[in-house]
């Protein structure tokens, strides 16, 4: 094997450049020599994409949006596994899709897609195409939100025209691209906000925002035609994602749930609204000076217990609001929260910080978590 420096050697008659999607072409100078010498600059998905002609006859579904693009990944591939569909998840979760084996005739992929990948995409034409959500996120990477949006927008660009697309219509730019697709008529889904839903029967998918994922997964599932039996069971049966509204135990009534994931405010306010009589905990590395975010859901939490750096700065913000403690460490929070909690509460690890004051990273403190509740008498 021979390896070379792009940046030294002549790239005329090259194929293409293949980059990591985490390669900023808007600032990289590979990216400005391969465009100088009109060299196309792809990614894995567009090998998978330029591939598909050589493969089993199959579906693809690609999933997209700022937030709960991973847990409807996930459970778009639980369901087709729980219909005995055969599928693979990859892209941006998992093992990468050209690592994966190739499924038999039938199959369906199921592609996580960040917006980097969509831009080293260029012929992926997805037959259900699915958009959740857009705020502002990678702006480093673009010119403005505007282009971040142009950005997911590809992937319907990308779709014929007959193909099922998904789209969440909760905020403006999304409703925007949808609007955009209104020609399309029967095979577009808007998916509301705020649609009234029985989620009591999936513990894994609770709160607004998983409400907006289970929809989204039940359009991809219906345009693909399973059966509405194997849609529910799978909603009922879907574990969720390891620190993401993990439910690891259930003891004396009381549910203990890791969203050790949550390293923000804006990422730990869904938890709260998604349990009614919540111990939280809270703390770590703060990205944040306030807890804003998750005020809208105070009025859930029973009490809070703080932790690590932030453990005193983020009890004064909630002194005065709701009952809190200053308990350090996780192992104290937890036995504290176990303690005061009775039948239907929830003890709730959602950190609101990052971990690397006291842990290795989130899912080592997910995974303490998991052990001290384990261990509880």
């Amino acid at each position: 094997m021979v390896l070379s420096d792009p940046l030294e050697i002549d790239l005329a008659g090259f194929d293409a450049l293949v980059v990591s999607p985490g390669v900023p072409l808007n600032r990289h100078p590979v990216a400005a020599k391969a465009r100088a010498a009109g060299i196309p600059i792809i990614g894995d998905i567009e090998l998978f994409a330029q591939a598909r002609s050589s493969l089993p006859a199959h579906k693809v579904v690609g999933i997209t949006g700022t937030n709960g693009k991973s847990t409807t990944t996930a459970l778009v591939h639980h369901i087709l596994q729980t219909a005995g569909v055969p599928s693979l998840m990859g892209g941006n979760i998992g093992l990468p899709i050209l690592e994966q084996a190739p499924l038999p005739e039938g199959g369906v992929y199921v592609l996580e897609l960040s917006s980097y990948q969509i831009d080293l995409t260029f012929s992926l034409d997805c037959d259900v195409a699915v958009l959740l959500n857009l705020t502002p996120d990678h702006l480093d990477r673009y010119d403005g939100f505007e282009g971040y949006a142009a950005s997911k927008a590809r992937l319907f660009a990308m779709q014929s025209k007959t193909h099922a697309a998904v789209i969440g219509i909760g905020d403006t730019p999304s409703a925007l691209i949808a609007r955009s697709l209104s020609a399309r008529g029967e095979h577009l889904t808007k998916i509301a906000p705020g649609v009234c839903m029985d989620q009591s029967r999936w513990p894994s998918l609770q709160g607004p925002h998983n409400a907006q994922n289970a929809l989204a997964a039940i359009a991809v599932a219906q345009a693909l035609g399973v059966p509405e039996a194997m849609i529910d069971r799978g909603l009922e049966s879907f574990a969720g994602l390891p620190h993401r509204m993990e439910r690891v135990a259930v003891r004396n009534g009381v549910a203990f749930v890791n969203d050790s994931k949550a390293t923000n405010p804006e990422s730990t306010a869904p938890a709260l609204a998604a349990f009614p009589r919540i111990h939280w905990i809270l703390g770590g590395k703060a990205k944040s000076d306030d807890l804003d975010a998750c005020a809208p859901s105070f009025g859930h939490v029973v009490h809070a217990y703080t932790i690590g750096d932030a453990a005193k700065p983020f009890a004064a913000i909630l002194d005065g609001k709701l009952p809190v403690t200053v308990s350090g460490d996780l192992a104290t929070a937890v036995t504290q929260a176990a303690a005061n909690a009775q039948p239907g509460d929830t003890v709730l690890l959602s950190p609101a910080c990052a971990s690397f004051d006291q842990f290795r990273d989130f899912e080592d403190r997910g995974d303490q978590f998991r052990r001290i509740v384990e261990a509880l008498a």
